[in-house]
């Protein structure tokens, strides 16, 4: 695995004239901004990745207010309250995504996110406060807690809000095991942390958020 340093060289050299800040994107969203973050606004923006996958975001987009009307503005109080019956009639929305697995995974995510918070002072704060080396196990609490949450659904979520995650995208992964951290997609919790650990140490050698090691190891590939 290369040091930071030669990644970071090797990227720059596929990509001339393009500056590093350019290729390593936005900062994740500091503690206290993350704090800060409202529990209907996270159940909003996991609900919307969840209801973009398979689909346009523009189209997503444009029936997102029938949504927040629909789900009582995302409220996780309100939402886990809704019955399968009131689940299912919304089904003949028109406004809406009509997917009844989706429609269902909100309110599971809602008592989620609920529970959570109500531990936590806030579902923001339980996000801040989770270690950042080990993000990988917030994916897999996303994964055995929620709902459409696997694959890389919860780290879109989670980058989505501003918390630090990476996203294993297919030119991540294939970046990945060039530098021979991985040898296939990582799906199993072994070769998950290994991708943890690989993380964690291009972190410690360049102070950057693993987001932006994401972007760069996207890039790395050319």
């Amino acid at each position: 695995m290369k040091s930071f340093a030669q990644l970071k060289d090797q990227t720059l050299n596929h990509h001339k004239g393009t500056p590093l800040e350019a290729l390593l994107g936005p900062r994740a969203r500091t503690h206290a901004e993350l704090c800060a973050v409202t529990d209907d606004r996270i159940l909003s923006a996991m609900s919307w990745r969840i209801f973009c996958a398979g689909l346009k975001r523009s189209v997503v987009d444009g029936k997102w207010p029938a949504f927040e009307k629909a789900f009582f503005g995302f409220v996780p109080e309100k939402v886990s309250l809704m019955s399968d019956e009131h689940l299912e009639k919304l089904m003949q929305n028109r406004d809406l995504i009509r997917h009844l697995g989706k429609i269902k995974a909100t309110r599971i995510n809602a008592l989620m996110i609920e529970e959570a918070s109500r531990k936590a002072g806030g579902f923001g704060r339980f996000l801040a406060d989770w270690p950042v080396e080990d993000t990988v196990g917030l994916w897999l609490f996303f994964k055995k807690e929620g709902s459409q949450l696997g694959g890389n659904s919860g780290a879109y979520s989670l980058r989505i809000v501003g918390r630090d995650t990476p996203v294993l995208t297919d030119d991540v992964v294939t970046a990945l095991k060039a530098q021979g951290v991985i040898d296939k997609r990582p799906t199993a919790q072994r070769d998950l942390k290994l991708v943890q650990q690989a993380f964690n140490q291009w972190q410690q050698e360049s102070g950057l958020d693993q987001c932006q090691i994401s972007r760069l190891l996207a890039h790395s590939i050319g």
